[in-house]
C-alpha cells in the first residue's frame, strides 16, 4: 500500500531534495540508512476529483467520469533503491512519499472532450463494474526531457496517454467500489505511462533497464537522476489548427 502523501504534492518548478531512507545490499545482513542513489521519475497524468462521492456508495464508470474536474501532468518521483527494500510486502512507502510534482494549471475535462479516445483492446473481458460506456481516455502526446547541469535539454521519451489500459474514470470507480469516499480536490495518479518500445517508456528504471543500459546525453551518461539534473514533462492535445 502507498501512504497518502498530499503534504508533499508540489507545483512544477519546486526543487526536489534527494530523499534518505533504508536500503539493503543483496549481500548485507542488515539494512543501512542514507541518501537515495537510484532517484527516478514517473511520467503520469493526474485526475482531479471535482464532485465527491458518499462513503459506502459505489459509483459507475460513467458517474466517475462526470466527477472528474480535470487533468494535470504528474511526476511521481521515486527512490528505486528505497523502493526495492520496502515494497515487499508493504509496497512503496518512503520511496514515494518525498515529492510528487504536478503542473500548475488544471486542464478541464470539458476542454479535453474533443480528444476522447478508446482504451486499448482488452486481453480478457472486464468485470461489469469496470466496463466503459464510451471512449474514456484522451489523445494527449507526452514527452520527458532531461537537462544535466551544464548540458542541453534532451528528449528521452515520447508516448501518449491513450496507451493506458485503464482510464481515470475506471480508476475512480474502482477506488470507490469498496465504499471509499472520494472528496473534492482528491488527486489520482495514473501510474507510469509507457509504450512498448524503449523510447516510449515513462521512467528511467525502464529506459535504462534498471541501470544496466545507461543513457548517453552528449558527453555524459545517466542511469538515474544525479544532483543538479532538471526533468521536464511535456504534454499537449493537438486539434485541427489548435493545441
Amino acid at each position: 500500500g502507498y501512504n497518502g502523501r498530499a503534504s508533499t504534492v508540489v507545483v512544477s518548478g519546486t526543487d526536489v531534495v534527494r530523499p534518505r531512507g533504508q536500503t539493503k545490499a543483496p549481500d548485507a545482513g542488515q539494512p543501512s540508512f542514507g541518501p537515495c542513489e537510484r532517484l527516478d521519475i514517473e511520467l503520469e497524468m493526474g485526475a482531479i476529483v471535482g464532485t465527491p462521492s458518499q462513503m459506502g456508495q459505489p459509483i459507475s464508470v460513467a458517474e466517475a467520469d462526470e466527477m472528474i474536474f480535470g487533468y494535470v501532468l504528474l511526476n511521481d518521483w521515486s527512490a528505486r533503491d528505497l523502493q526495492a527494500w520496502e515494497y515487499q510486502p508493504l509496497g512503496p512507502f518512503q520511496a514515494k512519499a518525498f515529492a510528487t510534482s504536478i503542473s500548475p494549471w488544471i486542464v478541464t475535462a470539458a476542454a479535453l472532450n474533443s480528444f476522447r479516445t478508446s482504451t486499448p483492446p482488452r486481453e480478457v473481458p472486464l468485470l461489469p463494474y469496470l466496463r466503459e460506456p464510451g471512449p474514456m481516455l484522451y489523445d494527449i502526446d507526452l514527452s520527458v526531457v532531461i537537462q544535466t547541469k551544464g548540458g542541453s535539454p534532451q528528449i528521452i521519451s515520447r508516448t501518449n496517454y491513450a496507451t493506458m489500459y485503464f482510464s481515470a474514470a475506471q480508476q475512480l470507480a474502482h477506488h470507490a467500489s469498496s465504499g471509499c469516499a472520494m472528496n473534492t480536490g482528491d488527486l489520482l495518479g495514473s501510474g507510469t505511462i509507457s509504450g512498448v518500445t524503449k523510447d516510449t517508456f515513462g521512467s528511467l528504471l525502464e529506459i535504462t533497464w534498471g541501470g544496466k543500459e545507461p543513457l548517453t546525453l552528449g558527453k555524459e551518461t545517466r542511469t538515474f537522476i544525479e544532483d543538479g539534473d532538471t526533468l521536464t514533462l511535456l504534454g499537449h492535445a493537438q486539434g485541427d489548427g489548435f493545441r
